[in-house]
């Protein structure tokens, strides 16, 4: 499965009347299936991620989200993963996985450099199809309480608080939403 979303954000435009050079254009996102050759690209991306999250959060959950290949592979049984590029690049990725005609979202992560930009949106997008077709019910996904930007874009794409674990990971607490489809 793959899905090409576009974005009028950072796109090309004419040259105005005071005949400055257009913007530079950004590419479409394209959201595919992970194969085992992308494991290391994505390993590196989920590193690069927690190097640029802001302080506050335990050394032990920051370890968790910077899978070796192996670790990640295990990640991987039961569970549908997909990566989306820009120009080629792999600029983020989703999990999903479903029990009981529900379909949980796992391990979003999104490369900091391409962040408000789409991806996130165009990934969960694809994994809220791609449960549709497998005949998941709902979806749900349970962020940080912390993660307050994916909170309002969880929000935004439909999704409804449905309750929090006060002191859940780490003693953080972790907000549940979910998506009926």
């Amino acid at each position: 499965m793959t899905t090409e979303h576009g974005s009028d954000r950072g796109t090309e435009r004419n040259p105005g009347a005071n005949g400055k050079p257009p913007e530079k254009v950004a590419g479409t996102i394209v959201v595919e299936r992970v194969t085992h050759q992308e494991v290391p690209a994505i390993c590196a991306l989920y590193k690069k991620v927690v190097e640029t999250q802001p302080g506050g959060l335990p050394v032990e959950l920051l370890k968790g989200w910077t899978p070796t290949p192996l670790e990640f592979t295990s990640w991987m049984e039961g569970v549908t993963y997909f990566v989306a590029r820009r120009d080629g690049r792999l600029i983020g990725s989703v999990g999903c996985e479903v029990r009981h005609g529900a379909c949980q979202l796992v391990h979003l992560v999104v490369d900091p450099e391409f962040r408000r930009q789409g991806v996130a949106s165009a990934l969960l997008g694809t994994a809220v199809e791609w449960a549709r077709r497998a005949n998941a019910a709902v979806v749900w996904v349970d962020p940080l309480a912390k993660l307050t930007a994916a909170v309002g874009l969880l929000k935004q794409l439909g999704f409804s608080e449905v309750g929090v674990l006060h002191k859940h990971m780490w003693a953080e607490d972790v907000r549940v939403f979910e998506r009926q489809i």
